[in-house]
């Protein structure tokens, strides 16, 4: 399957090829990223989501697709609805920055295939500068650490995973070039940032990766049962009941023996 700009998110493509964000899904819940891939389950888009898409549509110049496919966020003027009008600062003040503007400058939405270990894979580089870096755009809340359990307090990179993003990109695109995430913020006043993720943090990643893909990929194959997570919106959705629960599980987390 050739991918284009158009079928790049199809049902068909993500069948195909596995993407970062499919990986993703499938750490956070095999079941559920199983329903997604096979088109019977969509995540839910929220007014956050979609002001980082509409921010990232008009560096990569697609922004009339976008509002051809998102017209609910706009009203009839043209204008954009309240909840979204933070995009539109976010791009200014982006934009009158030299520096921001010379990691964005590369070729947009720059797609490629690829396979890590036997597994075909897809991306989609927001700013490819060829055989000197890739850059991708990031709009999040702030550059605030984040917790994350299990883990601690991380880097908001590492919180998101664009680290191991950086790492399948750098991998499929095949020379190991420097990444770069190109970040601002949706604060009232919007920060940015240029931030340099270290060759030995996508290395740690790519054994993430090594030691997870073959169970992702034999999962939508259907040669292994995914296993459910029992705490995302899907896994709720779908969720038969088997048993009772003693209030001793809640407290201690004991399961007892079924009278």
């Amino acid at each position: 399957m050739i991918l284009t700009e158009e079928n790049y998110f199809s049902v068909e493509a993500s069948k195909e090829y596995m993407s970062v964000s499919q990986y993703k899904s499938f750490k956070k819940c095999e079941a559920a990223a199983l329903a997604e891939v096979n088109g019977e389950y969509q995540r839910k888009t929220t007014p956050a989501l979609l002001v980082g898409s509409y921010v990232d549509a008009h560096f990569s110049k697609c922004l009339d697709i976008f509002k051809a496919q998102h017209s609910e966020i706009f009203m009839k003027s043209g204008e954009l609805k309240s909840e979204y009008r933070a995009a539109d600062g976010i791009i200014q003040r982006i934009e009158r920055d030299e520096m921001m503007m010379e990691y964005l400058s590369g070729e947009p939405q720059i797609i490629k295939t690829g396979e890590i270990f036997g597994v075909p894979f897809k991306i989609k580089m927001d700013s490819y500068h060829k055989e000197k870096s890739i850059v991708d755009l990031k709009v999040m809340r702030d550059f605030e650490p984040k917790y994350v359990e299990g883990k601690g307090k991380l880097s908001f990179i590492e919180a998101w995973g664009y680290d191991l993003q950086g790492a399948i990109y750098q991998s499929v695109e095949g020379n190991k070039l420097p990444f770069y995430i190109a970040a601002a913020t949706k604060e009232d006043v919007p920060d940015i940032g240029i931030f340099h993720v270290p060759q030995e943090y996508l290395d740690l990643q790519m054994e993430d990766v090594r030691e997870n893909v073959i169970r992702y990929y034999a999962i939508k194959n259907g040669d292994i049962e995914p296993t459910r997570c029992e705490h995302c919106d899907y896994c709720k959705h779908t969720k038969v009941l088997t048993r009772v629960i003693s209030l001793n599980e809640l407290q201690w987390g004991v399961q007892e023996d079924d009278e």
